[in-house]
């Protein structure tokens, strides 16, 4: 019996969930798609995990859409999510990309897609489909250009050229650049993000989202909509509690 597509470790509160298909410098098809969007309908729906990480097995993030499925009718694409059951929405919880290797075409898009990116420093980046004849349909000639300056991402989309890992940090595309693998890093920044209040976690990535479409005269009613339960929820007192009795909170998620 061949191991499934995508494989899901829940260690403590984090949960790891790996593109397992190291033979195919893990391309995406439509199993691992589905995969990958089963498990993020579990970090949300699960109250014990608080952070996901997303990473590829054998040494490779994603190399992109697996071709040999596209000429068999197979979309990689689920309806409402997007590339990788990812592109398009996102879960409440924060997701951390753990790139090692390459994260091309739409493996740079599952990557653009995650909160938080920790890349091995031998780790390259690209959207090369116009190399191809074709377009970074899947976010990343939408995305990029919010996510580093608008001129760098022009460049990327039309040369389709690669960058690695050091570039990527000097633009601010990634957060972590570390020797070796980068699983364990991710781990360490994944752990020191659930040590906080889960809601608080929720609240702040909704904002740090949406809010690049909110004007000058909404901002602060749209903010409100989202702190107002936070600054309401039982975790609020227990995080001050905690503070003033010297201990670590004790999180409820409400």
């Amino acid at each position: 019996m061949s191991e499934p597509e995508v494989l899901t470790e829940v260690d403590g509160n984090v949960l790891v969930v790996t593109i397992n298909r190291p033979d195919a410098k893990n391309a995406m098809n439509k199993a691992a798609a589905e995969g990958i969007s089963a498990a993020m309908d579990r970090l949300d729906a699960e109250a014990g995990l608080q952070v996901a990480i997303l990473t590829g097995a054998g040494g490779t993030f994603c190399s992109g859409m697996d071709l040999k499925g596209f000429l068999r009718g197979e979309s990689p694409s689920l309806p409402g999510r997007g590339f990788g059951g990812l592109s398009q929405w996102t879960p409440k919880k924060p997701i951390i990309a753990a790139v090692d290797g390459y994260a091309l075409a739409g493996g740079m898009e599952l990557a653009l897609s995650c909160d938080l990116i920790v890349a091995s420093s031998a780790s390259k980046f690209g959207i090369p489909e116009a190399k191809r004849g074709l377009a970074a349909a899947a976010g990343g000639l939408i995305k990029l250009p919010r996510q580093i300056p608008p001129r760098i991402a022009m460049e990327l989309a039309l040369t389709g050229d690669f960058i690695d890992a050091a570039r990527a940090y000097e633009l601010g595309f990634i957060n972590r650049v570390v020797e070796g693998p980068s699983l364990p890093a991710a781990k360490e920044l994944a752990a020191r993000i659930a040590e906080n209040g889960p809601l608080a976690l929720a609240a702040s990535k909704a904002i740090v989202r949406d809010s690049h479409e909110w004007t000058e005269a909404d901002m602060w009613d749209k903010q409100q909509a989202y702190i107002t339960p936070v600054f309401t929820s039982q975790d609020a007192r227990e995080g001050a509690a905690a503070f003033a009795e010297k201990r670590k909170p004790n999180w409820q998620g409400k």
